[in-house]
């Protein structure tokens, strides 16, 4: 334990890589520009995750995404709109390239590359060349909405399961594999992940819901910014796994505040990932979710984060249930209107 005010260590390791601090910078339009990674480092992001290049921007003319393109386009009139035009991106498939490599100059925190895509076609080639820019590791989001009924869960579960296969045969860096929590037996599905070699697990990516213009009667895509109750799903999920999978587990959505990150480190979060608070308050609010950090291991003696992290974890607590249906059960029973007193 350490006294308070003394030196801590707030060191780390993420599938592999030696980081100083549990704060990285995850996804996001922030990084498009080489001086802000610049300042994420100096505000004290102990790695960075690149905004994503999508599958969409490297093989749109592939046969095999032309299925997922143009499915139902002789159904829907709008359907040629699902996907922005190409000069629409920010950065083409060369220019992320370029980019990953002119990061790696800037900085000396670890640069991770990002790629968005649902299948296991030409655009997986890009993960290599990632690699040869520089690229630390990779993170694949693989986005992807089964609308068609006649797809079984482990149909589904394949596509992910196919596409990291095929990606950790390409590269030789670190594979992450950031995923949304909505599939049929979550722990199976990451305990598979974990087995097929994925180096890390980022807890959990948000679907983009859409909403409806009641006056324009159109679908409008929607985002709104994340808030610190949709660090749940994760901070259930790493304290039940943490004990359990082979991997590191980072934990992304939602992550906004000290608190935020004290919570997930003590279920057993090997890092947090920042992102809508960054863009909300700014990059150097970066340095005062390290201070509270600090502030609150200091207060609690900790030294490392060794000695706090997953003590919270399903395995280390008093009432394991607690992560279970018992706690759903014993939470509505208390949960009612305030009595009130005359």
């Amino acid at each position: 334990m350490c006294e308070k005010g003394g030196v801590m260590d707030l060191s780390t390791t993420y599938m592999g890589l030696q980081l100083s601090s549990p704060l990285v910078a995850g996804s996001s339009p922030l990084s498009f520009e080489v001086d802000n990674i610049r300042r994420m480092e100096q505000a004290g992001a102990a790695a960075v995750v690149l905004h994503s290049l999508f599958e969409e921007q490297i093989t749109h003319d592939a046969a095999e995404l032309e299925f997922f393109l143009h499915y139902g386009a002789d159904r829907f009139a709008e359907s040629l709109t699902y996907y922005p035009r190409q000069e629409a991106y920010e950065l083409g498939p060369e220019e992320y390239l370029t980019h990953i490599v002119r990061a790696k100059r800037a900085v000396t925190i670890p640069i991770i590359a990002s790629l968005n895509g649902v299948s296991a076609g030409g655009w997986i080639s890009y993960a290599k060349k990632m690699e040869e820019a520089g690229a630390d590791a990779l993170e694949l989001n693989v986005y992807y909405i089964p609308t068609d009924s006649r797809l079984t869960a482990e149909q589904v579960e394949s596509v992910y399961l196919m596409v990291l296969r095929a990606v950790k045969h390409t590269v030789g860096i670190p594979v992450a594999m950031k995923l949304s929590p909505y599939f049929s037996s979550i722990a199976n599905m990451l305990t598979r992940l974990a087995d097929d070699g994925a180096d890390a697990l980022v807890l959990f990516n948000r679907f983009l819901q859409p909403d409806l213009d009641i006056e324009r009667l159109e679908v409008d895509p929607a985002l709104g910014p994340s808030t610190s109750a949709d660090i749940r799903p994760a901070l259930r999920w790493i304290a039940i796994l943490r004990d359990q999978l082979r991997c590191s587990l980072a934990a992304t959505n939602g992550v906004h505040t000290s608190d935020d990150v004290v919570k997930l480190l003590l279920a057993g979060a090997d890092v947090t990932m920042l992102a809508s608070t960054l863009l909300r308050n700014g990059i150097g609010h970066l340095t005062h979710i390290r201070r509270g950090l600090e502030t609150y291991m200091s207060d609690k003696g900790y030294a490392s984060l060794g000695q706090m992290r997953g003590i919270l974890s399903q395995k280390h607590v008093a009432e394991p249930a607690a992560f279970e249906r018992a706690n759903y059960v014993k939470t509505l029973q208390h949960y009612g209107p305030t009595a009130t007193r005359e």
